[in-house]
Formats: structure tokens, C-alpha cells, sequence
């Protein structure tokens, strides 16, 4: 159940949220072949931005595959291409950015996890989270980011060699 509560908070830290919630735990079982990570549209709540973000993929061409360990750990890799659409649902006000990555999560034998992800990532932090790392809430990066998560599912370090390329709460309020 540690292990689910991670790859949830990893995936959503990373912007893959919608796909690893419904694709991880039937990929688990069928090898080192990489796998269709499917996407779906959902919603930040109000609590992110100030209003609440409508977050659509519009191309979806990403795959997942896990790699599994002797001593219980477990690498889940992400790679392909993604366009997602961030709409302001009081506004309307919209825009559309590549969020291809890749990414890799490292999960541990303890519960504690290890994302990595280079290239357009997006990122979703809860405020205190974001201000405490001095990044926006709903952000899409540039460059290399590293999050960690200890094994109580708590988000203990986040670094980014690179810049963020979209404050989608500025954009969007």
C-alpha cells in the first residue's frame, strides 16, 4: 500500500498523475516491455492557484516501463511525447505546452522514492510545498528535476538544474 501512496504522489509531482493511477498496477505484472501510458483529463483544485485548472492531454503519444529488482525495489521509466492543454475554469483562459519529459522513478524497498525527469515536465505542488522549494504551484519545467519522497509518502527535497518555463497560475490568473 506504501508503494501505491509513492508511485501516486511521484506521478502527480510529475505531471503523469491520471496515467500511472489507472496503468501502474496493470503494467506491473507483464514484463520489461514498454507499455501505452494512457492519459486523462482531470482537476486541480482551487487550492493550487486560486481557482481551479482543467488539465486536458490533447497528444498522447507516452509509453511506461518498470523494472523490478531482487532486494524489492523498482524503476518505472516514462518516455514518448504529450501535449496538455491548462484551462483557468473561471476565465476560460488557456494554453497548450509540450510536457514530453522523460522521467524515471526510483522506488525503494523502504517506500521511499527518487523522480527524475529532464526535458518539459510538468509539476504540481501543494502551496507550502511549492513555496518551501521556491517554485510555482502548477508549473511546467525545463532542464533536469530531481524530487525525492521519504517512505512516508512525504515530499523531502526537490532541485531543478534548468528554469521554469510556465507559471501556469501567473498565466492563467
Amino acid at each position: 500500500m506504501r508503494r501505491l501512496r509513492v508511485i501516486v504522489a511521484l506521478g502527480a509531482l510529475l505531471g503523469l498523475f491520471a496515467g500511472v493511477v489507472t496503468a501502474s498496477p496493470a503494467l506491473a505484472g507483464r514484463g520489461l516491455k514498454w507499455q501505452f501510458l494512457p492519459a486523462k483529463p482531470f482537476t486541480l483544485p482551487a487550492g493550487f492557484c486560486g481557482f481551479k485548472i482543467r488539465v486536458t492531454p490533447l497528444a498522447n503519444k507516452e509509453f511506461t516501463k518498470i523494472l523490478k529488482t531482487a532486494d524489492g525495489s523498482m524503476t518505472v521509466l516514462f518516455t514518448g511525447s504529450a501535449k496538455w492543454s491548462f484551462t483557468n475554469l473561471s476565465t476560460g483562459k488557456a494554453f497548450t505546452e509540450n510536457v514530453s519529459g522523460p522521467g524515471k522513478i526510483t522506488m525503494n524497498a523502504d517506500g521511499s522514492a527518487v523522480g527524475v525527469a529532464k526535458g518539459h515536465t510538468p509539476l504540481f505542488l501543494p502551496p507550502p510545498d511549492a513555496k518551501r522549494f521556491g517554485l510555482p504551484p502548477v508549473s511546467v519545467l525545463a532542464g533536469r528535476m530531481t524530487l525525492s519522497v521519504d517512505s512516508a509518502g512525504n515530499l523531502t527535497s526537490v532541485s531543478l538544474r534548468g528554469h521554469v518555463l510556465v507559471d501556469a497560475c501567473a498565466v492563467l490568473s
